[in-house]
């Protein structure tokens, strides 16, 4: 059996020597390791003036951030919150979620997000779960909240609206569904007006090991699991990517319109500004004018997008009247379309900056685990197939193990990606077995399969449960979407497998076309295509599909695809 010292030592030699010039090897904590917290205090006191979220014009500065933070600390010290106690937030992307996060981690509370997406029993089996009595909630969310709250231990409700913050005259182009007159909820106690009517709680101690956050899993294997994150889990995730996939410049500004509610969009949206202290454009939701203005009007310099996202700017046909030239930094997504060596080419003529993919996480690990900066070169990062997500950022580990016995297999081995990481979950909330079976040696048991190549890079090649078996060879329905994402009329996919009596499996892809070319594509013709590009035995079948469903977070539901099988079979 091989030693992991030896296997550890090997990793770090090749992952020294493929290691980009100038980027940080070590993590970078510029206030030192304190709480986020801590952080947002020491800006608000250096740099009191300087913009911490900007959404439509409304600009809450890092004074200011620091001070309403610190009233709805004490806003809900008032209303009998103590430390350890959770406080659910049910907010869309808006400055009173900023606020909200930094007045619960002040207090040592812990955080709670909730999709705003989300129905009735999944906001009551949250808040049962966790077993929340305080809770945030937009104005326009309060039937939902209503419906919910029987059975649970919910006692107090704070509520706000787009309308407590949105400007008369918004500076760019604002989404119609935000542009809605506020309710008045007399359930509620509304926060805006609560907080003006408080002051400052007393610092209280908050350490970088208490809990902080639960972060939901998406609930793919049954009910979604609570992962418990502390304020060393989300400055670490920071301070590991400082220098990599984030710059401290006295003009970084980001943008974000990633939902904050999630993990990605916590990262992107509350932590990597703060923790920086730089300036955060945010918006409500996805807009490719109301992005294009909000970059050119602020000068954005780092965001991170869809590839879907990178598409539709490029082909929008109002791109040319917006200057996105402040761009040094933008991380792409490959959820539906793949990045590929034309979208880069076409985004660096355009705008002058390199797109590169924002690698590889998991909620559990607190996400931004891996990195590709410095592998842009020569496309260098595309070309290594399957599904590069490169080197672990600083401080974060893995290896790939046998998926039944936990034996660590060679390097270009397929096999469970485990990582052991400083952000690592500390369990799961209530559920000591489930932290048990994917923590019990130190090392998250992630479920993902990967294999290391004799580089050092890691690959991901997908969920172990998603893996289909055909004619006994291994077929991974990711590495497909992503060849798949290199067809020029393709404009998204989703495989999945059928069961089938000789081949065991068979791959499904399911396919929507690009808007103008819908009736003209034939199921042959992307077949053909397909086979001359992939293993016969990878060759998918296909299935136009008019829309692909999706989750709240970009992720396309491959379960609904599964039901759309059964009555074809039938």
């Amino acid at each position: 059996m091989q030693d992991e010292q030896d296997y550890l030592e090997k990793l770090h030699a090749l992952w020294c020597k493929a290691w980009p010039k100038g980027l940080a090897t070590a993590p970078i904590y510029p206030h030192g390791e304190r709480p986020l917290s801590e952080y947002l205090r020491m800006w608000a006191k250096t740099l009191p003036d300087r913009p911490a979220v900007i959404y439509y014009g409304h600009v809450l500065t890092y004074g200011e951030l620091d001070r309403q933070s610190d009233r709805f600390a004490a806003l809900l010290a008032a209303k009998d919150v103590r430390k350890g106690d959770r406080v659910a937030v049910f907010l869309p992307n808006m400055p009173q979620f900023h606020i909200v996060f930094f007045g619960i981690l002040k207090l040592g509370a812990v955080y709670v997000p909730v999709s705003p997406l989300s129905k009735a029993l999944e906001l009551a089996y949250e808040l049962e779960d966790t077993d929340t009595e305080i809770l945030v909630a937009l104005d326009e969310l309060m039937p939902i909240v209503r419906e919910a709250k029987p059975g649970t231990k919910l006692r107090e409700i704070f509520v706000t609206g787009f309308a407590d913050v949105v400007p008369p005259a918004p500076a760019v182009p604002v989404p119609a569904s935000i542009s809605q007159p506020r309710m008045l909820c007399g359930d509620a106690i509304e926060l805006m007006p609560a907080l003006a009517s408080l002051e400052a709680s007393l610092p209280i101690d908050v350490g970088l090991d208490d809990v902080a956050a639960l972060n939901y899993t998406g609930g793919t294997t049954g009910m979604p699991k609570g992962c418990i994150h502390t304020q060393r889990d989300m400055v670490y995730t920071a301070a590991s990517n400082c220098g990599i996939a984030l710059e401290i410049a006295p003009d970084t500004v980001f943008l974000s319109f990633f939902p904050e509610f999630w993990i990605a969009g916590e990262n992107i949206g509350l932590v990597f500004p703060t923790f920086s202290g730089a300036t955060l454009v945010l918006m409500a939701r996805w807009d490719p004018v109301g992005f294009m203005a909000a970059v050119e009007r602020y000068r954005v310099t780092t965001t991170v997008l869809p590839v879907d996202g990178v598409v539709e700017l490029m082909e929008h046909p109002r791109f040319s009247e917006f200057y996105l030239g402040s761009l040094r930094q933008v991380r792409v997504v490959s959820f539906i379309k793949k990045l590929n060596a034309d979208y880069r080419r076409r985004w660096k003529e355009l705008t002058g900056s390199t797109l590169a993919e924002a690698a590889w996480g998991m909620t559990e690990t607190h996400t931004s685990d891996t990195f590709t900066t410095g592998f842009q070169d020569d496309d260098f990062d595309l070309k290594s197939q399957p599904i590069f997500v490169g080197l672990p950022v600083p401080g974060t580990e893995f290896k790939i193990c046998d998926f039944e016995t936990g034996a660590l297999l060679p390097l270009g081995t397929e096999g469970e990606i485990r990582v052991r990481s400083p952000s690592l979950l500390k369990g799961y909330w209530n559920r000591p077995k489930a932290t048990h079976d994917a923590l019990g040696d130190g090392w998250l048991r992630t479920g993902d399969i990967g294999v290391i190549d004799e580089s050092g890079f890691l690959h991901f090649l997908g969920r172990r449960k998603e893996m289909l078996k055909v004619k006994g060879m291994s077929v991974f329905p990711a590495e497909i979407e992503a060849l798949l994402g290199q067809h020029p009329d393709i404009a998204g996919s989703g495989v999945v497998g059928r069961p089938d009596p000789v081949r065991g499996q068979v791959p499904v892809a399911f396919i929507t076309l690009k808007r103008e070319v819908q009736g003209c594509v034939a199921v042959r013709d992307i077949e053909d295509w397909c086979r001359s590009r992939m293993a016969t035995y990878k060759v998918p079948e296909i299935r136009l599909i008019e829309a692909l469903p999706m989750t709240a977070t970009g992720k396309v539901k491959k379960q609904e695809l599964l039901s759309l099988i059964a009555p074809i079979e039938a």
